[in-house]
């Protein structure tokens, strides 16, 4: 029966008549360490030493010949002690070696020392393997590792030098010392569906790695419990390989197990991996049961992220509306939290009508309404709607591009005819038509429901074109009912409004209205002061007028407000500033102003009224353009403090406070038309 358990890489020994005995004795008492055979005894025919024997010092040997010319008898006692001194010395050569690489790196060997074929890595290598062929036919072992009704015959010494756990368990003054059967059950929480037979198999690798046999593993909830075991374990080394082969075995089917499996280990190249994944093929992975069992908090942080790789919101829509019908008696009430991260405004039209506001979810939800309201408003008013979740994706086949329109050359004696369109996330410029026989400079350009308008400009023009974004072309509209130029244009309730200006003879205190639907143009109530060259711009419902060149022709710091409600202009704080060629731009209600050669960028708050500094420009510019995209205040071109046109390009981001400069325009640019709207990418 023992000669059953010898390795295989070994031929089956013939041995001395007392082993049988103490084979049985060990079967009776497994939890005791089998008695060990003397060290004189010989090796049986046939089996050859694992390690070649250990020579004896050269005093020894002359000591030996000493005793044995003394006599045969004494010689003979002589010899024999020899040969225990021997190995004794060559277990204590071993126990010490052992000692050195449990403890620490190994020192390095004396050049003098003499390299046998069992040294190094080699020798090391041998060891283990033998030391694993021994667990395997159950050889020497001391104690059994159960899990998922297996048991594994294990040595004690090698559990301890590869587990800190094992280590610690069997450390001396340890109740546990004793044990001949060490239960290893699973945590659930730690590998979640790891059942009986998983953790077996997690077990056996596991310990295949510490008796230095490799690790093979085969599936993802495998590989989850040998990391989760390896990890209670204290199996230093597992960790990478577990992680190396998640990686390899990810798809969208698993990211979301998968994740879960980084975020318990905190695996960040897996979380990495895992959330490019989620982005890049959320369509797919919302398909998936996995997506059903997410708590909600994780479904809305998926349905927030800006990089979400779809090509149309509906996509977004569906996967919301799918995980509450799951169960929607117990999540109907996180209907209006995913909703918030839907961009509605971006559906199309059609779609909105029949498959959102008809659904009957939404219907008996109040709280949604407001959501679907704020929809509508981006149908009908475009980007004045002010929306955050009208801003498209990053990876959608929309997306926000600054049109750059005309303006004057370096010097400022030509009139470029340029239109062009730059998406700042790619930096690529696209050409766009050229405004009809449009060779003029300081007209106003404005966006209205995602079409640019342009009107006026020099000298005392009343014509007004529009950049139809569907028809990707120029269509001239209702003439001004009175011609001018450094005026501005701003949207508010769906209509455009032309801002003061100059005529050629004075400066204009005029408001025009454009309706878009009729296609007419009528007054409005004039401004109390006239101005040319000043900041107008929409924020918070009123129309912000700043700053300016007045009738006298010097610059105002006033501020007038016109209330569409009320049909009247007042007053704000002044300014802390008196400048003309200035540019303004709204961004999540609040007023950035730049221009007029100051070095600043100056904000303003409508709610509270009041006036404040948000960062330094590295070089001051006047008659620039300005707009805002992907969240950011975007500086294009202008004139220096020299007079000349600049291709410089400036961004700030409110979110941190920063300036930073961007690549250059494609040519030198000043008093031109700088507009932000949505446009197809594939176009």
């Amino acid at each position: 029966m023992y000669a059953q358990s010898i390795p295989r890489l070994l031929p089956p020994p013939s041995f001395p008549p007392s082993l049988p005995v103490l084979v049985q004795e060990w079967n009776k008492s497994p939890a005791s360490p089998p008695p060990l055979l003397p060290l004189s005894s010989p090796l049986p025919p046939g089996v050859q030493p694992l390690c070649p024997p250990v020579a004896e010092p050269e005093r020894e040997s002359r000591q030996s010949r000493k005793d044995i010319g003394a006599g045969t008898a004494r010689g003979a006692a002589a010899g024999q002690r020899g040969v225990v001194s021997a190995s004794a010395a060559a277990t204590e050569h071993l126990g010490e070696g052992m000692a050195r690489m449990l403890e620490g790196p190994v020192p390095e060997e004396s050049e003098h020392r003499s390299q046998g074929p069992c040294a190094g890595s080699c020798h090391a290598q041998r060891l283990l393997q033998t030391l694993n062929a021994y667990r395997l036919s159950g050889t020497f072992t001391d104690v059994v590792l159960r899990a998922g009704g297996r048991d594994f015959p294990c040595h004690r010494a090698a559990l301890s030098a590869g587990s800190a756990y094992f280590r610690s368990l069997f450390a001396a003054g340890q109740p546990e010392r004793a044990l001949a059967v060490v239960s290893v059950a699973p945590v659930a929480s730690e590998a979640p569906g790891a059942g009986p037979g998983v953790a077996a198999a997690a077990l056996a690798v596991v310990l295949d790695y510490v008796y230095g046999a490799g690790v093979r593993l085969r599936a993802e909830d495998e590989a989850a419990a040998v990391l989760a075991l390896a990890e209670r374990l204290g199996v230093a080394g597992l960790r990478e390989a577990c992680a190396s082969f998640l990686e390899g075995r990810l798809r969208a089917a698993n990211s979301l197990a998968l994740r879960r499996v980084a975020a318990a280990f905190s695996l960040a190249s897996l979380a990495e991996r895992c959330g490019r994944v989620l982005r890049q093929a959320f369509v797919e992975v919302a398909r998936h049961a996995d997506f059903l069992e997410l708590a909600p908090d994780e479904v809305a942080a998926l349905l927030a992220d800006p990089a979400l790789g779809v090509a149309r919101e509906e996509a977004v829509f569906e996967a919301a509306m799918r995980w509450v019908r799951h169960d929607a008696p117990a999540r109907r009430g996180q209907l209006r939290r995913l909703l918030e991260h839907v961009r509605l405004p971006l559906l199309a039209p059609a779609y909105f009508l029949e498959k959102v506001e008809a659904d009957e979810l939404l219907q008996a939800n109040r709280e949604c309404r407001p959501l679907l309201l704020e929809a509508r408003a981006c149908f009908i008013l475009g980007p004045e709607a002010g929306a955050l979740r009208a801003r498209p994706r990053r990876f959608m086949d929309l997306a926000e591009v600054i049109v750059v329109i005309g303006g004057c050359d370096r010097k400022g004696l030509l009139k470029l005819p340029f239109t062009d369109a730059y998406h700042p996330e790619s930096r690529r410029w696209t050409p766009l038509p050229s405004l009809p026989g449009y060779m003029r400079s300081e007209f106003a350009a404005c966006a209205l429901r995602n079409d640019i308008y342009v009107s006026g400009g020099h000298i005392n023009s009343h014509d007004v074109w529009m950049f139809s974004s569907p028809l990707h072309t120029w269509i001239k509209v209702a003439s001004l009912l009175k011609g001018r130029w450094r005026h501005k244009m701003a949207v508010m309730q769906g209509q455009l409004f032309a801002v003061g200006g100059f005529d050629g003879l004075r400066r204009l205190r005029s408001v025009e209205r454009y309706d878009p639907f009729s296609n007419t143009w009528a007054a409005a109530t004039p401004l109390p002061e006239a101005v040319s060259s000043a900041a107008v711009v929409a924020c918070a419902g009123r129309i912000y007028v700043i700053g300016g060149a007045g009738q006298d022709g010097v610059s105002t710091n006033k501020v007038q407000c016109f209330d569409p409600e009320e049909d009247r202009w007042s007053l704000r704080s002044p300014a802390p500033f008196s400048q003309c060629c200035l540019e303004a731009v709204s961004l999540e209600g609040t007023i950035y102003v730049v221009g007029g050669l100051m070095s600043k960028i100056f904000t303003y708050d409508p709610g509270t009224d009041v006036w404040g500094e948000a960062a330094v420009l590295p070089s001051p510019v006047e008659s620039c353009g300005v707009t805002a995209c992907d969240g950011k205040v975007h500086i294009l071109g202008g004139r220096d403090d020299l007079g000349e046109s600049t291709d410089k390009v400036f961004t700030f981001d409110p979110s941190s406070g920063q300036v930073e400069a961007q690549p250059s325009l494609q040519r030198c640019t000043s008093s031109h038309g700088c507009i932000t709207i949505i446009q197809s990418l594939s176009r």
